[in-house]
């Protein structure tokens, strides 16, 4: 029995390093994920103002021009998907499969929130938990020095674990309202294009 629960301790505290470098990874990720987040909220308040005006006045009559009426460059996804709905108006099958493109591409770009806002707490518990065993060990043998060092490896983890997952978090739910909001004017428009293809 001691030899499985040394063999269990040393898997443990063997996995101590690759579990910091992951933390550092995921550390080192959510600090550009919040860089290109303000640089992602800047471009989407644009576009969603030129979207909300175009949309409000959009009507059969003027529908055909709207592609023509949006910018020709654009890095924004829902205006690209937008031109390329226009090009198969008349289909409404490519226009279901750009819809379904478009939720696609935007669940990889949630993506690295989700993986941040679910790897954080576990990397962190596992950070917090793997130092605990030395640091038990040095208390039973009067050795503060060592304890005092583990406790502080087990505090670090925990709190980068944490600072990594609440930025996937809050990323997360703020991107999950902008291609929602963008989700319901593809699908306003692609009623609109079967409503003036039956009339």
């Amino acid at each position: 029995m001691n030899y499985i629960t040394d063999v269990l301790y040393w898997i443990s505290t063997g996995l101590l390093v690759p579990v910091i470098v992951l933390l550092i990874a995921l550390f080192i990720r959510s600090l550009l994920l919040i860089g290109s987040f303000f640089g992602q909220y800047v471009a989407i308040r644009k576009t969603e103002a030129l979207l909300r005006k175009e949309f409000d006045q959009l009507n059969a009559s003027n529908l055909d021009q709207l592609a023509e009426r949006l910018p020709k460059k654009s890095n924004s996804l829902v205006i690209k998907s937008i031109q390329q709905i226009m090009e198969v108006k008349d289909s409404p099958a490519h226009v279901s499969r750009l819809l379904a493109d478009y939720e696609i591409m935007a669940d990889k770009d949630l993506a690295t929130s989700k993986t941040l806002s679910k790897m954080g707490p576990m990397l962190g518990l596992m950070g917090t938990l793997i130092p605990m065993g030395p640091a038990l060990v040095g208390l039973s043998t009067g050795d503060i020095a060592s304890m005092a060092y583990n406790m502080q490896v087990a505090f670090a983890t925990t709190v980068v674990g944490l600072f990594a997952a609440a930025i996937g978090f809050i990323t997360q739910q703020v991107k999950q309202r902008w291609y929602l909001q963008d989700m319901t004017n593809l699908e306003f428009l692609s009623e609109m294009l079967n409503e003036k293809k039956n009339d």
